[in-house]
């Protein structure tokens, strides 16, 4: 900013400033940015920043993600996952064998029972399979294997 614009232009000759004769402007009289939180500035803490200090609930420690890897599916997308030639041929029951979807392969660890099937037996290998989808891929004969 130009110094021709700046606020203490206005103030040459004011001996205070603008910042009282008696308190004087001194540097950082309550301290620096949150200094006295739990102390002298705790009114304003407590009122605008509630649950500023303290902890809550439990830590894990060296906590990676690698534990938690489980890309879902759900079943109505089962079918597109095997190449379309094939699906033709196990849908218009050319081919007498049920179709083997490996999902770990696919990049896939469990299998969800949204949408339906249609009613073909197929065999599906995955890490995690729900209820549900348990249920469907039975009903139409399928078969589930749970794989490592």
């Amino acid at each position: 900013m130009p110094t021709r614009l700046s606020n203490t232009r206005k103030h040459r000759g004011h001996v205070s400033a603008g910042h009282g004769r008696v308190g004087k402007h001194r540097k950082h009289p309550g301290g620096r940015g949150m200094a006295g939180g739990q102390h002298h500035h705790r009114t304003n803490i407590d009122k605008y920043h509630p649950g500023y200090f303290g902890k809550i609930g439990m830590r894990y420690f060296h906590k990676t993600q690698q534990k938690f890897w489980k890309p879902v599916v759900n079943l109505d997308k089962l079918w597109s996952l095997i190449p379309a030639d094939k699906r033709d041929e196990y849908l218009t029951k050319k081919s007498d064998k049920a179709p083997v979807i490996d999902l770990l392969s696919l990049g896939y660890a469990k299998v969800l029972g949204k949408g339906r099937l249609p009613q073909i037996p197929i065999v599906v290998r995955a890490r995690y399979v729900s209820k549900d989808a348990e249920k469907k891929i039975k009903e139409a004969g399928g078969i589930v294997q749970l794989v490592a």
